[in-house]
């Protein structure tokens, strides 16, 4: 009976197991998880949101609370749009994060980092092309863009000596998105590395509608994987979103993807980057617990647990110490709606905020709760302890179990 570990990624002359751990933000895919996935002869995924956040608490660097002390004196001013990324913090910060985990890399896997176009921070080209070139400089193996078109990303990298030399995906929901993001960036003659196509049960934020239930990820990849093959278009395809099981990886295997991008069940794993406490949450859900709403500031429907504490919290912007979701005006729909209830409720202590929420302060704080629609299933992949708790697993344990599971079966820790 065929498992994952009968077909290998290759890039090049070079092959991988076909896994890749997807990039969860912010530090929630850690330095360690990407490193695992790599030692294992797969591909770890680093996240640069926030990263000067979790520059400053790998490294004890001081960028937040800088950042906050130049600009206290607008804290309580509604008006954000002089808030600005000093980007030779921005790109020391990616430095080090990237560059301390290329270093500790001792094996034949690789390590590419995840970075999501709707992180605008006030300056969308500048910050983005700071943010690449800056993983790139640091020696990282592959750069993937997510969460936005990225019509203008390889152009930005264009003049970067290792423009053609590491390895560049695009994440596309459509057929449609990828022959934009193929025909805008057809004069580089630079054809992307890898294309992952995410379907609707991911988590985080989606690339569909909150009509996402009407999509199915085996139907995208295939129209994909179709329209390649027309073009005579050698990029490999990676399905990602839902996939579960070892099981569920073989059938895109055996139905053209190259390999496999996963995340849901890393979330509880030891070397991911969430709290225990909200590792355990992840345990208890059920599937009624999973929801798909629109408070994510992007515009895009994100999925998240219901009881997460990010849901009608109505604290104060954050802009002055993050700020990642301001756009080219200094503007961000969270302020818009904050300011609203403010009007609305001028003598409250505290206001509620329903519709959007302070996305930047609440990822950072771990407080929004985004997760796979396969969440609810984790519970079945490990035992439950004396106490009521979860036991978590190892990264390894999870990477074999997909490596190496057949007939939709699960191994639990020993």
């Amino acid at each position: 009976m065929k498992c994952v570990d009968d077909f290998r990624l290759k890039f090049g002359k070079k092959e991988f197991v076909p896994i890749l751990v997807g990039g969860m933000g912010v530090d929630i895919s850690t330095a360690e998880l990407a490193l695992e996935a790599a030692r294992l002869g797969g591909i770890g995924h680093l996240s640069d949101a926030m990263v000067p956040d979790v520059s400053d608490r790998r490294f004890d660097t001081s960028f937040v609370k800088d950042k906050t002390r130049f600009y206290k004196y607008n804290i309580d001013n509604s008006d954000k749009s002089i808030i600005k990324f000093d980007l030779v913090v921005l790109a020391e910060a990616t430095r080090r994060h990237v560059e301390a985990t290329m270093q500790a890399k001792r094996s034949e896997g690789m390590i590419f980092v995840n970075c999501m176009e709707k992180l605008t921070m006030n300056a969308p080209r500048e910050t983005l092309r700071v943010r690449m070139a800056s993983a790139l400089d640091a020696g990282i193996d592959g750069i993937t863009l997510s969460a936005g078109l990225h019509l203008g990303s390889f152009g930005l990298l264009a003049d970067h000596p290792r423009f053609r030399d590491a390895k560049l995906g695009i994440i596309v929901s459509s057929v449609r998105a990828l022959q934009l993001f193929l025909r805008k960036n057809a004069k580089l003659n630079r054809l992307p590395d890898y294309v992952i196509v995410e379907g609707p049960l991911a988590g985080g934020h989606l690339g569909f509608g909150m009509d996402w239930a009407q999509y199915d990820l085996a139907t995208i990849v295939a129209e994909i994987v179709q329209h390649l093959k027309t073009e005579q278009l050698d990029i490999p395809v990676i399905a990602a979103g839902g996939i579960f099981t070892g099981s569920d990886a073989l059938s895109f295997l055996e139905n053209g993807s190259a390999a496999v991008q996963v995340a849901t069940r890393f979330t509880v794993s030891n070397e991911c980057g969430l709290p225990d406490k909200v590792k355990q949450e992840y345990f208890k859900a059920s599937e009624d617990d999973i929801v798909v709403n629109t408070i994510s500031p992007t515009g895009y429907p994100m999925r998240m647990l219901k009881n997460t504490p990010a849901i009608g919290s109505g604290i104060r912007p954050g802009c002055e110490s993050y700020g990642y979701l301001l756009d080219g005006n200094g503007k961000c729909d969270y302020i818009t709606a904050y300011n609203r209830e403010v009007a609305l409720h001028p003598d409250a202590k505290t206001i509620s905020v329903m519709d959007k929420t302070c996305l930047c302060t609440h990822m950072r704080n771990f407080n929004c709760w985004t997760c796979g629609h396969t969440t609810y299933r984790l519970k079945d992949t490990t035992h439950r302890l004396e106490d009521g708790s979860y036991q978590m697993l190892s990264a390894e344990h999870i990477f074999k179990d997909y490596q190496f599971s057949v007939d939709q079966k699960i191994a639990l820790p020993g």
